[in-house]
Parts: structure tokens; sequence; C-alpha cells
């Protein structure tokens, strides 16, 4: 399918502290984001914040800007007049320590939320972003999105704006979006004004601040989607909350008139997110395996360091011959792998396990395929040619936390290991166990308490066992299932 027949639409469903934004394309869902109240992102945010740690060994500094863990700021994310290049031509970074100090106020904007343990990423350079332009009030020049890929669009924009760049006072450097392609002069200064005025009251608000407070904090999700996910491409934005709906209409009429008739209010019995199959859609994104109509699958881990997808064929024997059926497969598997990567969020390193392919030509295509289904992507990717082990290696930037975080948490259980021991595993526990106990306490009798399908295999497959732990501690073992017991759950009691 070519890029010109998608035909996009969002949905945006609201309920009592959660918003949820989906992007569908032609009908499948693309994206989803997820807002809390108690858990709003911070990407975007400034804050006026205070150097509690210089650490030089690595580069960085620890600020407390008011959350529960200090942020991390690293010394290329500091705002510094260049010290040279080295041999290399590259820029050189300052020391730390002659960038920041412990105890010192810095004005920092987040780019990346807290993941797992880790604090939220900082950086001094400040950027402003509207509908077609980003100011960034500490850079210079003007810069156009890559994703503008016309040449003569591109000169255009750049004269357009260098035109009234020097207007008043106004300072920084500018970068238009993918979304400023085809737009008047006038529209875009307009942008650039509202962006202006933004600086400026924010630089007011921080001089009136105090230290580790929020000086700046983005837009809610509904008013956000307008800004940054409605391109030429989308042909409706349907809300299911009147309230919301209100607030996006107000907000285009007075910024974004040209998508104001794109708003819809859905006022369906029908839950919103049934539509396209949204809900079921996110539930499946949830899974640890992906079903390809060939029959294939896709299996998607996610660790700590890195994620990892290994691509199987399943039922699918395919009509020629098998190297016509891993080609099919691994083509089938490069499109689904890059839309869950969208739809999961998943970001970091990423290893995909394509099946062997003994054609290059084979290779090619696959590779071919995967990044071009990545090309619609917002995240800013990079793929690597297949290794000499048949790897594919890819980064994608991570900012937030992704689908499964956000939604899930460890199953308490198993403490997030995915797996739990085996009924007939317990029964030697239990046995070791018992044993444990009899070296250590004097007791007439022992109580066993467990699941029931430990039980029963205490009474069946492994009650020779049971027999010789009485032999050897000398007592008797009474059995006791417990409905509410997981299966690896036990106690063992003396009397």
């Amino acid at each position: 399918m070519t890029e010109e027949s998608q035909k996009e639409e969002i949905l945006i469903n609201v309920t009592p502290r959660e918003v949820r934004a989906a992007l569908l394309e032609n009908g499948i869902l693309q994206e989803v984001t997820v807002e809390r109240d108690a858990r709003r992102g911070l990407i975007s945010n400034i804050y006026k914040g205070k150097v509690s740690r210089v650490l030089p060994g690595m580069q960085a500094a620890f600020i407390d800007i008011g959350l529960e863990r200090t942020a991390f700021l690293h010394a290329s994310d500091i705002l510094h007049k260049a010290a040279g290049q080295n041999g290399n031509g590259e820029t050189q970074v300052p020391d730390i320590r002659e960038l920041v100090r412990e105890g010192q106020d810095v004005l920092v904007q987040v780019v990346k939320d807290p993941l797992g343990t880790k604090g939220a990423r900082l950086t001094t350079f400040i950027t402003l972003p509207s509908r077609f332009l980003v100011l960034l009030p500490m850079g210079s020049g003007v810069g156009i999105s890559a994703r503008i890929e016309d040449e003569d669009e591109r000169e255009r924009l750049r004269n357009e704006i260098e035109t009234f760049t020097g207007d008043g006072d106004g300072e920084g450097g500018i970068i238009a979006r993918t979304a400023a392609e085809g737009v008047s002069r006038d529209a875009l200064r307009a942008d650039l004004a509202f962006l202006r005025k933004l600086w400026t009251a924010i630089q007011l608000a921080c001089s009136n601040a105090r230290v580790k407070t929020l000086v700046h904090e983005d837009l809610a999700l509904p008013i956000r989607v307008l800004r940054d996910m409605v391109t030429s491409d989308v042909e409706r934005v349907l809300v299911d909350s009147e309230a919301d709906f209100m607030k996006m209409r107000a907000f285009t009429e007075s910024f974004l008139p040209e998508l104001t008739p794109m708003l819809e209010l859905y006022k369906k019995r029908r839950p919103i997110f049934d539509l396209h199959g949204t809900e079921d859609e996110i539930k499946k994104a949830l899974g640890r395996s992906i079903s390809l109509k060939s029959g294939g699958y896709v299996i998607i881990d996610q660790t700590e360091a890195m994620t990892t997808i290994d691509v199987n064929t399943g039922g699918y024997v395919g009509h020629r011959n098998l190297e016509e059926t891993i080609y099919r497969t691994n083509l089938e598997a490069a499109v689904t792998i890059a839309r869950q990567l969208r739809l999961r969020n998943l970001g970091g390193i990423i290893i995909i396990d394509f099946i062997d392919m003994e054609e290059a030509e084979h290779r090619e295509r696959v590779l071919q395929v995967l990044e071009q289904s990545m090309a619609r992507d917002h995240a800013r990717h990079q793929i690597m040619p297949l290794s000499s082990l048949g790897l594919v290696e890819m980064t994608r930037k991570r900012t937030r936390e992704s689908l499964q975080h956000v939604l899930c948490e460890d199953c308490d259980s198993c403490s997030g290991r995915g797996f739990n021991m085996t009924a007939e595993t317990v029964c030697f526990e239990i046995f070791r166990e018992i044993i444990r106990q009899h070296r250590q306490f004097q007791f007439d009798e022992v109580l066993i308490l467990a699941h029931q399908d430990v039980i029963e295999l205490l009474l069946d497959e492994v009650a020779d066992g049971l027999v010789e732990t009485e032999e050897q501690i000398g007592k008797s073992i009474r059995l006791q299932p417990e409905s509410l017991y997981l299966k690896d759950q036990f106690d063992v009691v003396l009397i």
C-alpha cells in the first residue's frame, strides 16, 4: 500500500482521570497514547531546577526538579560555547565542572520521561513547538523537517521564514515542522509570534518561580494531539467527551482554524474504541505472541536492556518450497514488526531474528520492506544491515514508557519472570523443607498446605517420595488442599 493511499483518523476516548488517543490508518490501529492524571508525562515540561550533584566521571549532573527521583543532565545537553574541535573534526564538550556547579539554579526541559528506576533526562536546549514551527530560544538559524522531501518546498519555507525572522526583538533558531508544508507566510508568521510571546512568558515565570518547581507544562493530550498528530492524511478526529470537544474546538478556532472541520463529537452508544476493533488491538499488543495471516507468528520479549523479536513460520507451509515459505513469512513479519513497534511504543535497542534466508535478494528485500514500513514512524530510528548471524539490529528513540509499562505491572506470583514452578518441582521443594524443619525443631506431626494440583501429585506420582520422607523423619505427614493458594505456594506446619 502506498503512502498516498493512507487514510487516517484519530479516536480520543475520555474517562474520568484518563485520556486515550488512537491513530488509525485505513482502519488499522498504528499508535495509542495513554495519559492519566496521576501519571502525566513530563516530556517538554520546563522546570527551574537545582544542581544536586556533579559527576565528573560520567560528564553529567543530577538535577533536583521537585520529583521523587533526581533528573539526569549530561554535559552534551548543556548550552555552552563550543570549545573547539578535536582531531576528528568533532566538537569537544567542556568538562561538566566548567558548565555547572552544585547548588546552581538551572532552567531545564524534560526530553525523556522517567523509565523504570531511571530519572527523567533533561536538556538546557529549550524547544517550544507549535503547529508549524519549533522555536529554539537558545539556538540560531532555520531548519526544515527531513520529512519534507520536495526541494522546492524546502527552499520556499526557508525563504519565507527568513523574511520575517528579523522582525521585532525575537531571537533564536527556527525549525519548520512537517505540518508546515504548503503553509502560507502569514500562518508561519503568526505561529512564530505566538512562540515568541510564549517564551517571554516562560522567562517571566522563571524569574518569579521558586527553585525545584514547574515553570511551563506541556498541553494536555487532547490538545497535543491536534498540534502533533494531525497531518494532511488525517480525515477526522473523533472525541467522545463533549467537554473536551468544546475545548479542542475553541483551541482550533483560535490557533488552527483549518482543523476545526475535522473535529467530530462522537455520540453513539457503542464505545468509541470499539470502532475498528481498537480495544481488542490494544489488548493484543500486550501479548507476547502476534499471529501472522499466513499462519506464522512473531514473539516479542521486552527486557530492561533491549527488545528481542523472533519470527517463526508456525503452521505456514507455503505452496512452492521452503525458501519461498520463509521469504513470504519474513515479508509479512517485517510489516507487522514495524506496526507493533509503534503501537507498543518500544524503544532502545531492538534485535530482530528473521528466519534464515539463503538468497541474498530475499534478505535485501525483507530489510527494504522493514525500512519502508518504518518510514511513517514519527520516532527517530536507525536500522542496520543483517549481521553475520542473520540478525537485524536497530534502535528506536525511547522518550515515553512503553504501552506495557503504562498499562501493566509485574505478576505478583512470578515476580515478573513470566513463569511459575511446576507442581512436581513444588513437591520436591516441600520434601526439602520438611527435612530442613526436622533438623531444627521438635514436632509430632507435619501438615502440608498446598494447591490442589500439588496435593494430587503428592498422592499419586510422587507418593513414594512422600512415604520415604515420612520414614526419614519418623513422623506422619498430613496433606490439606488450599483453594486460594497459587500452584507454587505452600506452607509446612509443624504440629
